[in-house]
């Protein structure tokens, strides 16, 4: 799993940064956090390509945070898409889209599934679900939880031989958590097998404030990435408009034990974001500063 920030300012943009848009590259698929203007074009810089995109999930209707899904969407058409794209984001989305995606004269050649999501709820797929949770701006916003389903635990090769099971497709059938009988004696998966191993799990705020509900969603997150769009000094006036200082970041990544904290929607005012780095870092040390086409692994524990 591999997350490629695509635009990490807030806003609009600047020449250090384009407005939010965050791909999380899972196998064949891309699910990308918010859409700002602007993100087809920072797709042709990364590494990635927007034909991969299955999912996007908008935080709320600020312009930085979705004006680019019509382009996209018309790129997707003319570059001859067929799979079909989901679009969730808050109450509003699907009158949102359908009014975004008359203003041209095209017609997506794909079909665009839209469905509107409530803090709370969650959506799941084969290998993982997406749950939504509320964040604290200054209109209705939804931050976002990607958590991939448990893994199953190691299989224990010599447990398995000293049990008398034939090595070869009893194996194999065991580790997809069938039973076996050899002879007259039943063998169970959780006879050879170790503890379930948790999937990845990451974390996106969208813009808000600090909140309790954030530390419940994000913890134990492997990636948490959290709007610290000013320096301390700010805080009064981040707050008032619905954001977070870096050193707030940082504090809820420490409440809720994240295990890398990475800070985007830095407000243009910023030339250096530098300052914001150094007073998160101070609370949380595992900070990242997220620029533009950064990329980031997100492995696998043992």
């Amino acid at each position: 799993m591999k997350i490629v920030f695509l635009g990490t300012g807030g806003s609009w943009p600047s020449p250090e940064r384009n407005v939010l848009s965050i791909a999380v590259k899972r196998e064949k698929e891309i699910i990308l956090l918010d859409c700002g203007e602007g993100t087809q074009r920072q797709f042709m810089l990364s590494p990635l390509s927007f034909m991969q995109t299955k999912i996007i999930l908008i935080s709320h209707f600020h312009g930085d945070h979705f004006l680019g899904l019509p382009g996209l969407i018309q790129s997707m058409t003319l570059n001859d898409r067929e799979d079909d794209l989901k679009v969730f984001g808050p109450v509003g989305t699907l009158n949102l889209v359908k009014t975004l995606l008359e203003l041209g004269y095209f017609n997506p050649g794909f079909r665009v599934e839209v469905r509107d999501l409530e803090p709370g709820e969650t959506v799941d797929f084969d290998a993982y679900r997406i749950s939504t949770f509320r964040a604290k701006h200054n209109v209705p916003c939804i931050g976002y939880s990607i958590e991939e389903r448990d893994r199953p635990g190691r299989f224990d090769l010599e447990k398995a031989k000293q049990l008398g099971i034939p090595e070869g497709p009893l194996y194999r059938r065991l580790q997809r958590g069938e039973e076996v009988k050899v002879d007259d004696k039943v063998f169970t998966p959780d006879m050879v097998m170790g503890p379930p191993r948790k999937g990845r799990k990451i974390v996106y705020t969208g813009d808000t404030t600090p909140s309790s509900e954030i530390v419940e969603a994000a913890k134990d997150c492997d990636v948490l990435i959290h709007d610290a769009t000013a320096e301390s000094s700010l805080e009064e006036k981040a707050n008032k408009y619905g954001h977070s200082t870096a050193k707030q970041a940082a504090e809820i990544a420490k409440e809720c034990n994240a295990k890398v904290l990475f800070l985007v929607h830095i407000s243009p005012r910023y030339d250096d974001a530098a300052p914001l780095l150094e007073e998160a870092k101070a609370e949380f040390e595992n900070t990242i500063l997220a620029d533009d086409l950064m990329e980031y692994e997100v492995r696998l524990e043992d």
